[in-house]
């Protein structure tokens, strides 16, 4: 491994670990999302001096989020292993596995907990803050879906215009204010 690709190897393993696989596994999809042909299980297991064991249950992570996928080579016996897809790709699929793993369940466990009955005061308080959970969760999960329907080039063209458009909703609060100013 070059030095360049062994610094993206190992920080993309750490930034695994918040993104919801293990660091090895990190370190696994990193190489494999920058190597140009691709490597088998033995490769993997000697460029990042891991076991094969931990090689195996690696790719089997990286197949279950739908990251990784297996060629075959005419006349060859081994496996290969290939990132699927581009970037954006796998950008969405890790936010669609984080979705279906963090935010259904709770998701899920809140409107249990909306539909109870309030026992008190402090009961009524707690559910109208889980109402307020639920409803962003609810929009941010809306959101997201619709994000996963644009094209890639859209989808980067709307993100750069993000900052654009929070720094207008700014200026019209700012002109509200001064509005509101004045005619008190």
């Amino acid at each position: 491994m070059s030095p360049m690709v062994e610094s993206f190897v190992l920080h993309f393993g750490e930034m695994g670990s918040r993104w919801g696989f293990n660091r090895t596994v990190g370190q696994m999809y990193a190489l494999l999302v920058v190597s140009k042909e691709p490597l088998t299980a033995n490769h993997l297991a000697e460029e990042l001096n891991i076991s094969r064991g931990n090689v195996s249950m690696g790719i089997k992570e990286l197949q279950s989020w739908q990251l990784i996928s297996t060629k075959h080579v005419p006349g060859d016996r081994k496996e290969y292993y290939q990132s699927l897809g581009t970037i954006w790709d796998m950008a969405m699929k890790v936010f669609e596995e984080r979705r279906k793993r963090e935010v259904d369940p709770t998701l899920s466990m809140l409107r249990d907990v909306l539909l109870q009955q309030p026992g008190n005061e402090g009961d009524e308080y707690a559910q109208d803050r889980l109402h307020e959970i639920h409803d962003l969760l609810e929009t941010v999960t809306t959101w997201s879906r619709e994000l996963q329907t644009m094209k890639p080039e859209n989808l980067n063209t709307l993100m750069k215009l993000g900052s654009g458009v929070g720094k207008v909703l700014d200026f019209k609060e700012s002109i509200k204010e001064k509005v509101r100013k004045t005619g008190d």
